[in-house]
């Protein structure tokens, strides 16, 4: 059986066994229908890079996604876990979707990508007819692309808006003019701090009357809404509120296995980034959902979830740091570098505990392949194999 030494809290090393799982590397073709799965993806640094123009690795980022629409997963493209505000500027992101909706359009891959107004700068105040107008540049690129559009939370909105009024304008100006309809994007202040008080209050049942509100009267013009709050039970109470047309995206990374598998009144679809780390998976398990096999979709599923709420401990945003590392684990990169230097965001604790977690949730394709990539990284933080002691 593989053996590792990792380290421990106390500076001391232990041998890690992996367990004897049969790694999920194989799916066919649309393995599952009766629920929509997005994979938040990430982007591939160029770690040869020079600048910013030069930052992504274009080919291996592509070949990302190829992967995962094979398991029938659709990609929610240039979102939070592309690193978009927080390295991924828009400029690199329009190139991003571009690249991408061609491909997805190549393969028959489903797609929706993420539009903002993140080229407004940070921590100023802005007029909502210059959000509106940033707003609309992203928009129409995407829509021009051929892409369903994912209209995320902006900061600019969340630090100009004085009023739930100011956001009923902005979304109704949008979305009076899209050509398609969107999925809205709730993202909660623990995913970015710069969007506390979003939809104008900062309570929660408050905020979720007033995007109730924005939904119920342009409801023609969306086709879900994706949640992030980490929290099960106000992303069920909101369910139950939509309208009957209006689709539920779970964004929840701690809790999306029963979110997702619902109730007797209804169930989430998903808009995940941790689908970008156990996307094999996933695919498995809601292949297994779609012919009743619940005992099956239950062991999968919720043995990611550990991994998963280990990746998105606090500070939560740094959880892309975690999705890269387990894309490197499973050669799908020959690095672990991000964009903006973000790999240095969790400590090799941190990135030790994924690696065994990810091994129990059996994510790891080729154990032996992450033993080898794990190794490096462990040299690098002191922790030398040979010199290990249990």
């Amino acid at each position: 059986m593989s053996a590792i030494y990792l380290p421990a809290p106390d500076g001391t090393a232990f041998h890690y066994h992996l367990t004897n799982h049969e790694p999920l590397t194989k799916q066919a073709p649309n393995p599952f229908h009766s629920r929509t799965a997005y994979a938040a993806a990430h982007v591939v640094a160029n770690p040869f890079s020079q600048g910013k123009k030069d930052g992504i690795d274009w080919e291996l980022t592509l070949h990302y996604r190829r992967h995962l629409w094979s398991l029938g997963l659709s990609v929610a493209e240039a979102m939070d876990t592309a690193q978009r505000g927080m390295g991924l500027a828009w400029e690199d992101a329009k190139e991003l979707i571009s690249r991408s909706v061609k491909e997805a359009k190549a393969v028959g891959g489903g797609i929706a990508c993420g539009a903002g107004t993140d080229h407004l700068r940070d921590g100023e105040h802005f007029s909502l007819e210059a959000i509106c107008e940033a707003y609309e540049e992203q928009v129409a690129h995407i829509e021009q692309a051929g892409s369903k559009v994912i209209l995320m939370a902006s900061r600019a909105l969340a630090s100009s808006a004085r009023s739930p009024e100011d956001y009923e304008y902005v979304y109704g100006r949008i979305l009076n003019q899209v050509s398609k309809p969107v999925i809205l994007h709730w993202l909660g202040d623990m995913f970015d701090p710069k969007l506390a008080g979003y939809w104008g209050s900062n309570d929660l049942d408050g905020a979720m009357e007033n995007c109730l509100k924005i939904i119920r009267n342009y409801e023609n013009k969306i086709d879900g809404i994706k949640i992030s709050l980490l929290d099960d039970q106000k992303e069920i109470k909101m369910r139950r509120l939509l309208p009957a047309a209006v689709k539920m995206y779970t964004g929840d990374d701690f809790n999306y296995p029963s979110l997702i598998e619902g109730d007797d009144v209804g169930y989430s679809h998903a808009l995940l980034g941790i689908f970008d780390g156990i996307a094999a998976v996933a695919s498995s398990a809601l292949g297994d959902l779609d012919r009743g096999n619940l005992a099956g979709y239950r062991k999968k599923m919720n043995a990611t979830v550990p991994l998963s709420r280990h990746i998105f401990q606090e500070p939560t945003y740094c959880y892309k740091t975690g999705i890269v590392f387990l894309a490197y684990l499973n050669g799908h990169q020959p690095h672990f570098r991000m964009v903006a230097g973000a790999e240095s965001a969790r400590s090799i604790l941190h990135l030790s505990q994924v690696f065994q977690l990810a091994d129990q949730a059996n994510v790891l394709a080729d154990p032996e392949l992450a033993i080898e990539r794990m190794k490096p990284v462990l040299e690098l933080a002191g922790v030398h194999q040979m010199e290990a002691v249990k």
